[in-house]
């Protein structure tokens, strides 16, 4: 199965209305980043374990760790949850940044260094959601 397909099962198989909020996400994020590198994991370890939720990601950034190494990861994520829904912005040195920029405006989330938690959509200002995910996109991209 392609990684288009298994984006597609993956919303699909989310419960009503939170189906049609990934959709709309994801929609979101593709006209940000039409061109992008897509991803999806399925939350599994190497050995078959499930170690988080799975999650959908786009676009392509190299994250450097402190010993030297360093790995391809998505810049954006997307994530369902037993309360709602997730928005990783991945690769802001600021771990403060986020909240905030971003945290009063944007409505009832909860703000960490690169996760943007909330329960429903008509809970959030989604031009603020685009606006945060946009200037991720522009710190790794820098």
């Amino acid at each position: 199965m392609s990684i288009k397909e298994q984006i597609a099962v993956y919303i699909a198989m989310q419960p009503e209305p939170k189906r049609r909020e990934m959709q709309e996400l994801h929609d979101i994020i593709l006209k940000v980043m039409p061109k992008c590198k897509l991803w999806f994991l399925d939350g599994k370890d190497s050995k078959g374990k499930t170690v988080s939720n799975p999650n959908i990601g786009y676009g392509s950034y190299t994250i450097k760790y402190a010993d030297g190494t360093t790995r391809e990861f998505y810049q954006i994520g997307l994530s369902a949850n037993t309360t709602g829904i997730s928005v990783y912005i991945m690769g802001i040195e600021d771990k403060t940044y986020l909240a905030r920029t971003y945290g009063k405006k944007l409505g009832k989330a909860s703000v960490t260094g690169y996760c943007i938690k909330f329960k429903t959509l008509k809970d959030i200002n989604p031009d603020i959601l685009e606006a945060a995910i946009r200037s991720g996109i522009e710190a790794t991209n820098k």
